[in-house]
């Protein structure tokens, strides 16, 4: 896992598969082209750079697989967002790697607290959060589509 500019082919490219992914759950079809563009513009990823967030790709025999980002809400509560580990890497400890990198990166900006939100559909990201520490808790944005939030506390060093 490495920080990358979200603006990177490899970066873009994945945050296309997790458009078409999410959006096409969500519609219970394939996701046009230009339902990625409009999905992208729509939901920014500007503030994913240092010094409000980061964004991280993961890499699996020099593929890129994963990615996700974190911003800041405030100075001790960061946010997960575009979590994301292409099928062909799912099961071999990526979705595990990935919240590990992108907790870390959360510490060096300053939280102690993750926040996120998901979709009932999302089973396996759900599962994902709860296996590693994450916990359900009230909505605490209005964002659309977001059916599931969840936080965790950080500890001051990697767990």
């Amino acid at each position: 896992m490495a920080a990358e500019h979200f603006t990177t082919p490899d970066a873009t490219a994945l945050r296309r598969a997790y458009y078409a992914e999410v959006a096409g759950r969500y519609w219970k079809r394939s996701v046009t082209e230009a339902e990625i563009d409009q999905g992208l513009l729509d939901f920014p990823a500007d503030d994913l750079v240092p010094p409000t967030g980061w964004f991280v790709v993961g890499r699996l025999d020099g593929r890129p697989l994963a990615c996700g980002g974190i911003r800041l809400l405030d100075p001790a509560t960061a946010e997960l967002t575009r979590v994301y580990v292409d099928r062909r890497a799912r099961g071999t400890g990526g979705g595990a790697a990935l919240l590990a990198a992108l907790e870390e990166a959360a510490r060096e900006l300053g939280a102690t607290r993750l926040r996120l939100d998901t979709r009932t559909d999302l089973v396996e990201a759900r599962a994902l959060y709860a296996r590693h520490g994450y916990r359900e808790i009230p909505a605490y944005n209005s964002v659309p589509y977001a059916q599931h939030w969840f936080e965790k506390t950080l500890d001051a060093a990697a767990s």
